[in-house]
């Protein structure tokens, strides 16, 4: 499997969302918007519930880790998680798959990691860019990082260990290091 990356430009971040919306449905856009906003593991991304939500909180454990996160909600995922609650009152997840409905006694369950991938790696295709899951958390990051440039910032929201970790997975080489050093002059 190719290593997906951040994507750098806002205007893609953006073309990514409509391109998700009028390809795939608005459901695989609502997960591209929340996930940039939340820099959460898709698997996590995927469990929430709306019972995790809390006024602007949501309050996970995190599946790879089994720690506890609390993340405040900003505007824009208030907004979508308002209007997917409304739209959907009787759902229990998030992103709750529409194929289970067929299936009258069966629990409710979350959009599949694999439906995800598939949607995002076609708009990748299409935009000639190295797309997946893991592409909204290293965006979240590598926008992060670029407007304080406090990797250990980036670090503890992305709950990394370490900052050479942190620097790879956003996609900060050494010469993007170089060129803040070339660039910022005191």
């Amino acid at each position: 499997m190719a290593e997906v990356q951040a994507v750098k430009s806002r205007d893609t971040i953006q073309l990514i969302s409509h391109l998700l919306e009028i390809r795939h449905s608005q459901q695989m856009a609502d997960i591209w918007n929340v996930g940039l906003n939340l820099a959460l593991r898709i698997s996590d991304l995927l469990a929430i519930k709306f019972s995790d939500i809390d006024e602007d909180k949501l309050t996970i454990h995190e599946s790879k880790t089994g720690k506890k996160a609390q993340i405040i909600l900003n505007p824009k995922s208030l907004s979508i998680i308002h209007r997917i609650q409304q739209e959907n009152p009787h759902h229990i997840y998030l992103f709750q798959s529409y194929r289970n409905q067929q299936a009258i006694n069966s629990p409710a369950k979350p959009l599949s990691r694999r439906a995800v991938s598939k949607a995002f790696a076609s708009i990748g295709e299409e935009i000639k860019l190295s797309l997946g899951t893991h592409s909204m958390r290293k965006t979240r990051g590598y926008h992060l990082y670029q407007s304080t440039k406090d990797i250990g910032r980036v670090m503890r929201m992305l709950r990394h260990s370490s900052e050479g970790v942190t620097l790879r997975y956003i996609g900060i080489t050494q010469d993007d290091i170089d060129s803040d050093f070339r660039e910022l002059v005191l």
